[in-house]
């Protein structure tokens, strides 16, 4: 070749690249252009350094380093950023301190222009929910319930120091007693101060003397420490020290099948023909607290709320089961109960006496044995179990064919006297007559 080919040319026509390229050339920067400085060198261009990160996203190329050497390596990345070759403490420098504060404005402009293609409807959404885990460490936990009875124990420790000098010297620690409940540190202090005072030169026990010291060391830096984690918890319930804004959640992926609490964070999307319209993301682990101001946001984005935001169907059956648990009462023998719930809530399942509870699917109506499954199916039909006794067989009726007499199923493992025997005479052998 006497002449290099251009770049324009090793492109695909319909490479994604391309339609990078075509969507971020048609959105407004100027959100972006605010946090550049008028004066000083000349830097890159913002709508470049865009293009470069979106694509990147876009091919799971998240490293500042990898997408710095992408720019010199791969001919995309050279076709997106003109040939220029910026380093990779300007990707992160425009990711972390420029692009961060008004990703959202960004976001809804994209949103807009996919609206007004006629690729979507921003006015009719619909919004779910899923827990994604954190990159923080596992057991490195802060739990609420803990603070709050480590600051009840003290205060009780407290008290009791105060009612022990009271006996000892009431005179000199006098009539007016502190407030016990949430004492402050400095409230502490004071009082661990005024006990000392009043037990001056007085017999006092040597455990005493030791828990004064004590409390007079620890207490009030505890009781400061207890005030920042409860400030950084914000009502929550638990939180991560290498992550303090995730929460400990139970996660649906449970590898070790105990239940392990982890720390994650709970992503709401709305979506509308298979595009993200909104997400927001909260500490809280229940959809219960989320909705409200992930439509918040959603104002703040588009100016109005949408009109018609239909929930997943996951949601309302949270909500259903919610409410269900907290009016269901102990069955009776009338109760119907649905055979999912039925075997998913064991407690339920052993108050239950099985002779008598009627249990009603689609097809099945059915009435359990103690030693069977709950319920059968025989093909299409419905199926009514009618225990007959423990020591024999169980009788099942087709009630679309009443006419017929009821065939007999033995239980696995139990042989009645009459099975025996017809066993025993289908076996026997013919005596054979001699002459």
């Amino acid at each position: 070749m006497l002449l290099p080919p251009s770049l324009e040319e090793l492109i695909p026509a319909h490479h994604p690249a391309r339609t990078v390229n075509s969507v971020m050339d048609q959105i407004d920067l100027s959100s972006v252009y605010a946090y550049y400085w008028q004066n000083g060198a000349s830097s890159y261009h913002p709508r470049m350094l865009l293009k470069i990160l979106v694509y990147g996203y876009l091919e799971n190329c998240f490293s500042s380093r990898k997408l710095e050497k992408a720019t010199r390596e791969n001919i995309v990345y050279m076709w997106l950023s003109g040939m220029q070759r910026p380093d990779h403490h300007t990707i992160n420098r425009f990711r972390s301190e420029r692009l961060k504060p008004v990703i959202g404005d960004i976001f809804s402009k994209v949103v807009l222009l996919l609206h007004q293609e006629g690729l979507l409807d921003i006015k009719e959404v619909y919004t779910d929910g899923t827990k994604i885990e954190a990159n923080a460490n596992r057991y490195t936990f802060v739990w609420g319930k803990a603070i709050k009875k480590n600051k009840e124990r003290i205060s009780k420790q407290l008290q009791e120091l105060w009612e022990y000098a009271g006996s000892v010297a009431a005179r000199e620690l006098g009539a007016e007693e502190p407030d016990f409940i949430n004492p402050s540190p400095e409230k502490v202090s004071q009082t661990v101060d005024k006990i000392n005072r009043a037990l001056q030169d007085k017999p006092v026990d040597k455990k005493v003397k030791q828990k004064l010291n004590y409390a007079k060391k620890h207490w009030p830096a505890k009781l400061e420490e207890y005030d920042q984690k409860e400030q950084i918890l914000a009502g929550r319930n638990s939180y991560s020290k290498t992550d303090p804004d995730a929460t400990f959640m139970r996660m649906k992926e449970d590898h070790m099948k105990n239940g392990q609490l982890k720390p994650a964070y709970n992503l709401q999307l709305s979506t509308h023909g298979q595009f993200v319209v909104n997400y927001s993301l909260h500490p809280n682990p229940t959809d219960t607290l989320t909705l409200k101001p992930h439509l918040e946001k959603y104002c703040q984005l588009y100016g109005f709320y949408p009109p018609a935001t239909q929930p997943m169907r996951d949601t309302a059956v949270r909500k259903t089961t919610a409410s269900w648990r907290k009016t269901r009462s102990k069955p009776s023998s009338s109760t119907t109960i649905s055979t999912k719930n039925f075997n998913r809530n064991p407690k339920q399942r052993k108050s239950t006496d099985y002779s008598t509870t009627s249990i009603t699917t689609r097809k099945t109506t059915a009435t359990s044995a103690p030693w069977d499954s709950p319920w059968k199916r025989a093909g299409k039909a419905p199926v009514k179990h009618q225990p007959d006794s423990f020591n024999t067989i169980a009788t099942i009726r087709l009630k679309t064919v009443p006419a017929v007499h009821s065939p007999q199923l033995a239980i696995p493992g139990r042989e009645t006297k009459s099975s025996r025997s017809t066993q025993d005479s289908s076996n026997r052998k013919p005596k054979q007559r001699n002459g």
